[in-house]
């Protein structure tokens, strides 16, 4: 069972639902696939086990075999290639990787060699396997990485904290999610977050429900929208200074507040009911 912690927009506690929610329910996996600004690694304080390298193939050119016909150019969409007067150079920042290039060389130009994009970390955490990506910076292709970290686990109860946000990462991190957790919180821009990753989710086919992070801030518009559009609201998490400051010091609510580990297994059960539904 695949659970993936998805939000529109970036600070509304999903990190924090991810992981008390492993945490309680203690499950198999957790993968943390917020690859450009990992940080469940704060709170589990592992032991990194391995390390492994994430590689794209990139385009080489060489000049001594290219005539300058321009047709790897033409064909690049992603404008990742330019033709100059005497040699055709490559931007691999640009690069997505289609091989498109070196398949339309008629001269045999052009071949593929691997760049390093990102790495693979994971740790042995209690019961538990973790692994995080972390995309290298200045490095745009973090679905790549995020692909291969779901690799990495295929079997058990699998909890995902996805990217904030509603494009492609956060698409690939949740794709073939058993159910999605959509953290939110009750501001004018959680909420319109919130309605962006319905929508996504929705698109995707994949079943998903509620929690409200931060309950008892700002207004019911939240609250009514899930109502008028029979979303179940999962959970409510209470605005509360001692949850924030745990955060703050990387420490576990549900370790240092008994209560809230019952909330938490209560979450998985619901989910779990709902993953048994299909």
């Amino acid at each position: 069972m695949k659970i993936a912690i998805a939000s529109g927009k970036g600070g509304t506690g999903k990190t924090s639902v991810a992981l008390n929610l492993a945490v309680s329910a203690s499950v198999d996996t957790v993968l943390d696939c917020d690859v450009e600004a990992p940080n469940l690694h704060i709170f589990f304080k592992p032991h990194w086990n391995l390390e492994e390298t994430v590689f794209v193939k990139t385009p080489a050119i060489d000049s001594s075999k290219c005539d300058l016909c321009g047709k790897c150019v033409e064909f690049c969409n992603y404008n990742a290639l330019a033709k100059l007067r005497d040699k055709v150079i490559f931007f691999s920042h640009l690069c997505h990787s289609c091989g498109g290039c070196s398949i339309v060389c008629d001269r045999g130009a052009i071949s593929e060699v691997d760049r390093p994009i990102g790495i693979l970390r994971y740790a042995r955490v209690g019961d538990m396997d973790f692994w995080e990506g972390r995309l290298n910076y200045g490095e745009s292709l973090a679905p790549v990485v995020i692909s291969a970290l779901k690799e990495k686990a295929e079997d058990g109860t699998i909890v995902i904290d996805s990217p904030p946000g509603n494009t492609c990462p956060m698409v690939e991190a949740v794709i073939d999610s058993d159910f999605a957790i959509l953290v939110t919180e009750p501001t004018p821009f959680g909420f319109s977050d919130l309605k962006l990753a319905v929508g996504v989710v929705r698109k995707l086919g994949i079943p998903f429900g509620v929690v409200i992070n931060k309950h008892g801030l700002g207004d019911d518009r939240v609250e009514r929208y899930c109502k008028d559009e029979g979303i179940d609201i999962l959970m409510r998490i209470p605005y509360s200074m001692r949850l924030a400051s745990a955060y703050a010091r990387g420490e576990t609510w549900v370790e240092l507040f008994p209560e809230m580990r019952g909330k938490f297994l209560g979450l998985f059960e619901a989910v779990r009911k709902r993953c048994l539904k299909r």
